[in-house]
C-alpha cells in the first residue's frame, strides 16, 4: 500500500487526502507534504482510512514496493494536487 492515496474517514482531518509512506500491522503513516511532512508523518489506524488504489506519479520505486528515496514533500503535495484535480466524480 505504500505510495497509494488514502482519505481519512475519522478525526479532525476527516476527508483529507494523504499518501501512505509506511505501513505496519495495525497502522499506516501518512504524509500530505504540508502539515504532515515526510519527516513527521501522521500515524493513523487502518480502520480510520479509506484506501484509494491509485499511486502518485514518481512517488514509488519501479517495483512499486516502497517510496522512491528521492521523494520530497513537494512531490507529495504535487501528486495530491493532481489527484484532487482529476478525482473521479468531480
Amino acid at each position: 500500500m505504500v505510495g497509494w492515496f488514502a482519505r481519512s474517514k475519522a478525526g479532525h482531518d476527516r476527508n483529507q487526502v494523504y499518501v501512505i509512506i509506511k505501513e505496519t500491522e495495525e497502522y499506516v503513516y501518512l504524509s500530505d507534504g504540508k502539515l504532515k511532512p515526510l519527516e513527521r508523518p501522521k500515524q493513523k489506524n487502518k480502520k480510520h482510512i479509506q484506501i484509494i488504489k491509485i499511486t502518485g506519479e514518481g512517488i514509488v520505486t519501479d517495483d512499486a514496493k516502497s517510496l522512491d528515496p528521492k521523494v520530497r514533500n513537494e512531490d507529495i503535495k504535487r501528486a495530491i494536487k493532481l489527484y484532487l484535480f482529476e478525482e473521479p466524480g468531480r
